[in-house]
């Protein structure tokens, strides 16, 4: 699963139910630098049918961290992590594998997987720009996988606008 050509580890996932309130925990226990916030519905996208996240990225020790806030009952893969209640909850998601390369890269590693044995339980992209898969590997590791590729573009601009501690020096 993890051992596969033009594939590192890159980040581990948590979802919350307050993604403003789990941004400040994180900052206050573990010295996290500030996030970069974005959701997955585009303005004036039509999210019907999708789920719709609150998500907020930092990178620490070269290991993104991502906050993800599912909204509504529109994203169960997120929110099942979650108890009920009013209390701040920040549960452990997945981690992420990121293909470095040309989207052959990408190709190939999805081709790789025994998808019998590790199903695709989500996945999308944004045309040439972005792909990914979150395999379940609950029965085994307890959590799910995902499988990121971005173009080199937007791997750049990620880099640029995501906070890193230590920052990364030029």
């Amino acid at each position: 699963m993890f051992a596969r050509p033009n594939s590192q580890h890159c980040q581990v996932a948590y979802v919350t139910n307050d993604l403003q309130a789990a941004m400040a925990a994180l900052k206050e226990a573990y010295d996290t630098p500030g996030f970069f916030e974005l959701t997955n519905i585009q303005p004036g996208e039509d999210p019907t049918g999708r789920p719709v996240l609150k998500i907020a990225l930092a990178v620490v020790g070269g290991v993104e961290i991502e906050l993800i806030e599912p909204v509504g009952d529109t994203a169960p893969l997120f929110s099942d992590f979650l108890p009920g209640g009013d209390e701040l909850a920040i549960r452990f998601h997945h981690v992420a594998t990121r293909i470095d390369g040309p989207l052959t890269h990408w190709d190939a590693h999805v081709a790789s997987l025994d998808l019998a044995r590790h199903p695709v339980v989500f996945e999308g992209g944004l045309g040439d720009m972005l792909r990914y898969i979150y395999t379940d590997e609950r029965a085994t590791l307890g959590h799910y996988v995902e499988h990121v590729w971005m173009s080199p573009d937007l791997l750049a601009q990620m880099r640029v606008v995501v906070p890193s501690y230590p920052p990364v020096k030029d």
